[in-house]
């Protein structure tokens, strides 16, 4: 496998088991030799880019309607020690729709298959913007996801995507969660995780989330124990599909800071439809505004959300940023 830095960078030129020189990617598969003396060894291109820290191997999928790669190929791709490493792997596939651009499709670290991911789809914007796909509206991008329909746009010359996420789900069956977090019941619930009593709030940005909003204190002990608690709230009977978990301690009405335990991933330095469902819960609880620019603060970076009363729509702006591109083993 074969790496190189996107100009502008930090230069290195690494090498591993493919010593192949890379060059920019495109829309297909690279024939190139292996090290191995094997003749015509099939290669595929990708690039790495990252979403506030959130990171991820994107591939062109477009010359075929299912990924390159199995789920258990993706998981090793996304190992840290021996693959890529990344926190899943997006493929860019030929679009659903007559109207779409194309599709996104990602497999999450641990080979599971989200309906969607925020900072995932800035990265994948940032992607098709980088290979030039054309579009309708030049850096405006239509995109098939398990969630729907989602619109990234890049401004020109920037690494800031804002992304409309569509209209968030609060019916609790709808989540899905069994807790009533319904509004009859303050769209809040208790829930016993290890003998603590958690308050949740639940909402739905295409794939579940349960938001915690909890003090300094506790937020700063989350921190240190997250890999040792978060599968006990990601697995819990009462989410039927698993769930996201964030934990959100409120800086002012405008300003959050939030942990996350992704469902198939783990801790990450950021979950965009993270950011975005705690803003709405945030605002279904009484701590935010509709029509206010709010920013989440997350370890890897900042995001700014917003939910527009005019669409009921969530709005956000972030950075999607290219770390390197290479080749590997097309299999």
């Amino acid at each position: 496998m074969a790496l190189r830095a996107p100009r502008g960078a930090p230069a290195f030129n690494a090498s591993f088991g493919l010593p192949s020189r890379p060059s920019l990617l495109g829309a297909r598969a690279l024939s190139l030799r292996a090290s191995s003396g094997a003749r015509g060894t099939t290669m595929t291109a990708f690039r790495k880019y990252h979403g506030i820290g959130n990171d991820f191997v994107v591939v062109d999928n477009r010359a075929q309607k299912n990924p390159l790669y199995t789920p258990d190929q993706s998981v090793a791709i996304c190992d840290r020690n021996t693959g890529v490493g990344a926190d899943g792997v997006i493929f860019l596939l030929p679009p659903k729709r007559r109207s779409s651009d194309f599709a996104m499709r990602l497999y999450n670290s641990d080979g599971t298959e989200p309906e969607m991911c925020g900072n995932g789809i800035r990265c994948l914007a940032k992607f098709a913007d980088d290979l030039k796909i054309p579009t309708a509206s030049p850096g405006r991008f239509v995109i098939d996801t398990g969630a729907g329909v989602i619109i990234p746009e890049i401004e020109q010359g920037s690494s800031e995507v804002k992304v409309d996420m569509g209209e968030p789900v609060i019916i609790p069956g709808e989540v899905p969660t069994t807790l009533d977090t319904s509004e009859s019941a303050g769209y809040e619930a208790v829930l016993n995780v290890d003998g603590t009593d958690w308050t949740f709030s639940c909402v739905s940005m295409g794939n579940p989330h349960a938001i915690s909003f909890v003090s300094k204190e506790v937020f700063l002990e989350m921190d240190t124990k997250l890999e040792e608690v978060g599968p006990s709230f990601e697995c819990n009977p009462v989410f039927p599909q698993k769930t996201n978990t964030e934990w959100a301690f409120q800086r002012c009405r405008t300003e959050f800071d939030m942990l996350v335990w992704e469902r198939g991933a783990g801790r990450t330095m950021a979950c965009g439809t993270g950011a975005c469902a705690v803003l709405v819960a945030a605002v279904l609880t009484g701590r935010a505004d509709k029509d206010q620019p709010t920013v989440i603060h997350l370890p890897g970076g900042d995001l700014t959300i917003e939910w527009v009363s005019k669409t009921n729509h969530i709005m956000m702006t972030g950075p999607a940023e290219l770390v390197f591109e290479g080749h590997f083993p097309k299999v």
